[in-house]
């Protein structure tokens, strides 16, 4: 009953660390805005480290704790986390228009689908047909709610990909980075009870850095910029904890169904934080983007649900997705 309780709360933070991505990205783009995207990168990954070293100088035990964790799972997980990261600021730093970064931001939404693919095969987790039309909506849904306002098609996205497709490239190896990361961490940490955010975030941080000192950027910094990073810093720590907990010992299928909300509920804030007004598209997305979420979660939970009378199996098991 504990572990079945430690399932739900990890399963409930998965779904805390959408909405603080998703309360971000408002502040991402601002904040890109006056810095430059990779000096953006690397300040909010340097304060969200500092936090993370904060931590674990208050709590020496976790420390220990950490360097306990499977080598396969430090080293992994930590090039994967960090791996998504520069691939998605370098993508968004190298895009000739804020059209192609809109863009970036379509193929970095592959990765809620692709996570759910993919523990079929890494978590060994079944499936029905309705995956297939659950994705198909969602992804749809997606698009419209990224391009409510914009000028893009299925056409354009494929031009500018052959006129730039360094970019688009990047922004896709960074879907499937995340996606592997949020499978592979569930495999790799072993049903362990601490995770290694602390670890990857420095990580990141340093990559970002270097990068980012190597690329001429805007750079203005202000007090807003600076209030913005402050609060960007906080939230990627608190999603990047919630997230790995979740992908360790909650319900994968729930969550990575979830996270297809991601880019609507950022839309919605970004729109009241940016005052912009919604476009006809928006409800459209939405109703597909709720559609194909529910299908493709109960398209996983239903093939993988258990018997009431059977104790759902630990994070550490076989088939670690059938805790459902």
């Amino acid at each position: 009953m504990k572990r079945f309780a430690g399932h739900n709360l990890a399963t409930l933070g998965g779904f805390g660390a959408i909405l603080l991505w998703s309360s971000t990205i408002a502040c991402v783009r601002r904040l890109s805005e006056d810095v430059g995207p990779l000096t953006a990168g690397a300040a909010v990954y340097s304060i969200s480290a500092l936090i993370a070293g904060t931590m674990l100088l208050r709590t020496p035990q976790r420390w220990r704790a950490i360097w306990q964790l499977p080598r396969k799972y430090l080293v992994g997980a930590s090039a994967l986390f960090a791996g998504y990261t520069l691939l998605l600021y370098l993508a968004i730093g190298h895009a000739h228009s804020r059209e192609q970064v809109l863009e970036v931001g379509l193929l970095n939404y592959l990765w809620p689908s692709l996570t759910l693919v993919l523990s079929l095969v890494i978590l060994g987790a079944a499936a029905n047909w309705v995956l297939i039309p659950g994705t198909f909506l969602a992804l749809t849904g997606v698009f419209l709610v990224m391009t409510q306002d914009a000028h893009i098609s299925w056409i354009s996205l494929t031009h500018n990909a052959v006129n730039n497709p360094v970019v688009y490239l990047l922004a896709a190896s960074a879907a499937v980075c995340w996606a592997l990361y949020s499978n592979l961490a569930r495999k790799w940490a072993g049903g362990c009870q601490e995770g290694a955010v602390s670890i990857f975030l420095p990580v990141t941080a340093l990559l970002l850095i270097a990068i980012s000192c190597g690329v001429n950027e805007p750079r203005h910094w202000t007090l807003r910029a600076g209030a913005e990073l402050l609060f960007q810093g906080i939230a990627t720590y608190a999603s990047a904890a919630l997230w790995d907990q979740a992908m360790r010992h909650g319900n994968v299928a729930a969550v990575a169904a979830a996270s297809y909300f991601t880019p609507l509920l950022s839309t919605l804030i970004s729109c009241l934080y940016l005052t912009v007004l919604p476009g006809p598209k928006l409800v459209i997305g939405c109703v597909l983007l709720i559609t194909g979420s529910v299908l493709s979660w109960y398209s996983v939970n239903s093939a993988n649900r258990q018997p009431p009378d059977r104790e759902p199996q630990t994070v550490a098991a076989a088939d670690p997705i059938k805790s459902t």
